[in-house]
């Protein structure tokens, strides 16, 4: 075996909740800490860990990327009524994932992980499909209450002189009911739509764009005409030049027309639409273990995570020392996505070239038919193999220490 592979600049490592915790440790274990001599800035973003800073730790772990510009991050709980009563918790605490994506002001890719064997279950669907979250606003950063029977609710705008605009929402006569308010910023939308542009060039992919503009017809048409003017502001030509496309549809149209098509484009959708329809096109592509997730900022910070959440009944399994075969490949692949960009950003190739190895390894292993139960369940290979969650990790292992690095 070489000598470890050594890194100048840490990467912040966000640790996470349940089943993904320990498959975060295993993956270091087995996968990692043999192979690089690894240096992180260590944020403990498990639940206990939230609640015993009143959160200030999520806040910390974003103040320290854009620090050190890398992040890789654990599935953590975004808590809901039964989590505060399970755990003790002061307060519903809200979602890591979208406190960070906030204070980064970023956009969110996904792609699918594609693996012989695995047959999506569109038939029509024989390249990925990179889903473009807008990371910022929407119902992620929403104010929202109970509205008592009786109660009249108002958007309010004052102005910078003090003017007031009230906007009636609705009266609650006869029932009682609930309001929220959202907002995002033309700032925002126009890093997102550049994010999604540039991106679709340096993959040379069609870039779609798809809201409801006909019936949000400021919010929604907001985000249309920032998109169209960034379009032609600066990447009309370029586009053409690369010879791909860049077109607006309403997001129940585009629905239909990527169920009909064969992928091999960028989708671009806003905040919730983007959490959605991230999971629909993992879950169809295969599983939802099987997908790659990066935050890009417009200021070059970058947070690696897995996509899915924090399989919550295999850890109740593991806690009973019961078997668990949980795929743990999209947690592997926010380390070596985190590993590749910051061999990338210190010039650290040989770094960069191990990342690129251990996906290999790791395809691989599921392509010679050695996987987890839920790919056992989908895979066409004639000779599978079912195996445990670290056994799985240790054949790709095996596989990693068979090659140069």
């Amino acid at each position: 075996m070489a000598d470890r592979i050594g890194m100048h600049t840490p990467l912040v490592e966000m640790d996470g909740d349940e089943m993904t915790r320990i498959i975060w440790a295993l993956v270091k274990e087995h996968l990692i800490e043999p192979f690089v001599e690894l240096r992180t800035e260590y944020f403990d973003l498990g639940l206990k860990e939230r609640e015993r800073t009143r959160d200030r730790v999520t806040t910390d772990a974003a103040a320290a990327i854009k620090a050190y510009g890398v992040g890789v991050k654990c599935a953590t709980i975004t808590p809901n009524e039964e989590r505060v009563k399970e755990y003790g918790l002061t307060e519903m605490y809200k979602s890591p994932n979208g406190t960070i994506r906030a204070i980064l002001d970023g956009t969110v890719f996904r792609a699918p992980i594609l693996c012989k064997g695995i047959v999506p279950f569109i038939p029509t669907w024989k390249k990925p499909i990179t889903i473009a979250r807008h990371a910022y606003g929407d119902i992620y950063r929403n104010t929202e209450s109970l509205a008592e029977e009786g109660t009249k609710a108002e958007l309010v705008l004052t102005d910078r002189n003090g003017a007031e605009t009230r906007l009636p929402i609705h009266g609650f006569a006869g029932s009682g009911g609930i309001v929220q308010g959202i907002h995002n910023t033309d700032a925002s939308i126009a890093s997102f739509a550049r994010a999604c542009m540039n991106y679709s060039l340096d993959t040379k992919q069609d870039l779609w764009f798809a809201a409801k503009d006909t019936i949000s017809k400021s919010y929604d048409r907001r985000f249309r005409d920032i998109f169209d003017e960034v379009f032609e502001g600066g990447y009309r030509e370029k586009f053409k030049a690369a010879g791909i496309a860049y077109s607006y549809t309403l997001i129940d149209d585009a629905v239909a027309r990527v169920i009909r098509s064969e992928g091999g484009f960028v989708w671009a959708c806003k905040n919730y639409d983007g959490d959605v329809m991230s999971d629909m096109v993992a879950t169809a592509f295969g599983s939802l273990a099987m997908m790659t997730s990066v935050l890009v900022s417009p200021q070059g910070y970058y947070e690696y995570e897995a996509a899915h959440g924090t399989v919550q009944r295999h850890y109740y399994k593991h806690l009973k020392g019961e078997a668990t075969s949980t795929n743990a490949a999209a947690t592997l692949f926010a380390w070596t996505g985190a590993l590749r960009k910051r061999g990338e950003l210190d010039g650290l190739p040989r770094l960069a070239d191990f990342a690129g190895k251990l996906e290999s390894a790791a395809a691989g292993t599921i392509e010679d038919g050695v996987m987890t139960g839920d790919l056992y369940e989908l895979s066409t290979l004639p000779n599978k193999k079912k195996v445990g969650t670290e056994a799985f990790l240790l054949e790709v292992a095996k596989r990693i220490r068979a090659l140069p690095y």
